[in-house]
């Protein structure tokens, strides 16, 4: 069993490596797991691209983890709580929703505003750099849930296999996550949120703008609801 973590960038090899929060802090925790760290340099393509060509090249006992690059991960330990993690679920993350109503745009939303208070919410993370970061507290961990945060997912590769889910590059950003989930819980498999040390660097996604709105509108023609 290896562990993945596959990600997109718009950086250089060598840019990335140096000073990418992912790059930088997986190298503390590569001596204790078999990390592979499956990385797109200077990167221009959907991230459903990216991470599908992950699930086809890894083999079916890997770990895959989908995780943006301006992720620091706090947990050294990480590899030992994703095999937590997916001995419980099938898909796992670090925050979502217990709940998903009509037309919900994302994880956290409710109705059709951001509301991290929501009383369905599970997990939590830390925002800003490493050394300044605050906390996201949104609710108790692990919980099953029905939509996951994208910033970090994880899933047994030959889950996706067996299953045929794959993400879908008609969202090269917007709506991915929230699209594979719907995929995923169609699927039949379990998706929950887990208890990982993480930094994310950026303060969360922008729900605004013509890209956002014609991504929103493709999820609403997919899905239906």
């Amino acid at each position: 069993m290896k562990f993945w973590f596959v990600a997109a960038t718009r950086l250089g090899e060598v840019a990335f490596h140096r000073d990418a929060p992912l790059a930088r802090s997986l190298k503390r925790a590569e001596a204790f797991s078999p990390l592979v760290l499956a990385a797109a340099y200077e990167n221009k393509r959907p991230l459903a691209d990216v991470y599908n060509r992950a699930i086809d090249r890894a083999e079916r006992d890997d770990v895959l983890a989908f995780v943006h690059d301006d992720v620091w991960i706090d947990d050294w330990r990480v590899a030992d709580r994703l095999r937590d993690a997916l001995a419980a679920y099938d898909v796992v993350g670090v925050a979502g929703n217990r709940e998903r109503a009509p037309h919900q745009a994302s994880w956290v939303f409710d109705g059709e505003r951001p509301n991290p208070s929501h009383h369905a919410l599970s997990g939590g993370i830390r925002h800003g750099a490493p050394d300044a970061s605050a906390p996201s507290l949104y609710g108790e961990a692990p919980a099953r849930v029905r939509l996951l945060d994208g910033v970090f997912l994880a899933a047994l590769a030959g889950t996706l296999k067996d299953r045929g889910v794959r993400f879908d590059p008609r969202f090269p950003f917007h709506f991915y996550d929230t699209d594979f989930c719907r995929s995923c819980e169609k699927a039949g498999l379990r998706l929950g949120t887990w208890p990982i040390a993480l930094t994310h660097a950026s303060a969360g996604e922008n729900w605004a703008g013509e890209t956002w709105d014609a991504a929103y509108q493709l999820y609403l023609d997919k899905w239906g609801d």
